[in-house]
């Protein structure tokens, strides 16, 4: 893939989402010359979600910045487990996980967020899992769960085409926790209804994290894309 000495970043989306979502994000960075990846995250479960993410990373010739939304911060933590060329990790509103944990069991000691009462399961097998069904979010509440602080028409796209993420990935327990080498950045969403402040805060004083609080919802880096890009421009400064 890329040669580079700069630093290549790499987007990872989390659940009910694409990497679309990243779309404002990319164009702050490509504009500033960075060089971005925003693979597609299978969403079917924590240790082949990382393997695909790991072997997108691996095949970067150069320094590479994982940046994870999410369930995709539980990813790259994962996926960046024994990658000589992961430098920096960033986290938006995102889960970090050390081993033995899961995305649920990390939040268990906080208040449970909007997410925990407006996800649904599908009546069917979730396919290219290792069973159980998928999750979505109920197009009732989902603007208020999970972006509250984007257009109500935007909103609507993203709830019509959100991906659902395995249940079974939400309760499987990582491996690893390549945060532990890197230096990592986190943007603490206020207002997020999907992942708890205090968990979030949690998660990024024990990575020891440069954090960034700003008020915005699970999905602030989509409402303010600027601010989001100037995180990340922050980390590779630090590293490139």
């Amino acid at each position: 893939m890329s040669v580079s000495n700069q630093p290549t970043v790499v987007l990872v989306h989390g659940a009910f989402a694409d990497a679309s979502g990243y779309a404002g994000v990319v164009r702050e960075l490509t504009a500033a010359g960075v060089q971005v990846v925003a693979p597609p995250n299978p969403l079917r479960g924590l240790a082949g979600d990382a393997a695909t993410v790991r072997a997108v990373a691996g095949a970067i010739e150069g320094p590479v910045v994982l940046v994870g939304h999410s369930y995709g911060g539980a990813v790259i933590g994962e996926a960046s487990v024994g990658l000589d060329n992961v430098v920096a990790m960033v986290y938006f509103a995102a889960f970090s996980l050390d081993v033995g944990e899961s995305c649920a069991s990390v939040q268990a000691p906080f208040p449970p967020s909007l997410l925990a009462g407006t996800a649904q399961p599908t009546p069917y097998e979730a396919a290219g899992a290792v069973g159980g069904p998928d999750l979505y979010v109920g197009a009732d509440r989902f603007r208020e769960t999970f972006c509250a602080d984007v257009p109500v028409d935007v909103a609507q796209a993203m709830c019509a085409t959100q991906r659902p993420l395995a249940a079974a990935a939400f309760t499987e327990n990582a491996t690893g926790a390549g945060w532990k080498n890197v230096p990592t950045w986190y943007q603490l969403a206020r207002h997020d209804n999907a992942i708890s402040p205090e968990a979030q805060r949690f998660m990024a004083e024990r990575m020891a994290s440069t954090v960034e609080e700003v008020d915005g919802s699970h999905t602030v880096f989509v409402a303010q894309p600027v601010r989001a890009a100037q995180l990340i421009r922050r980390a590779l400064a630090k590293v490139g």
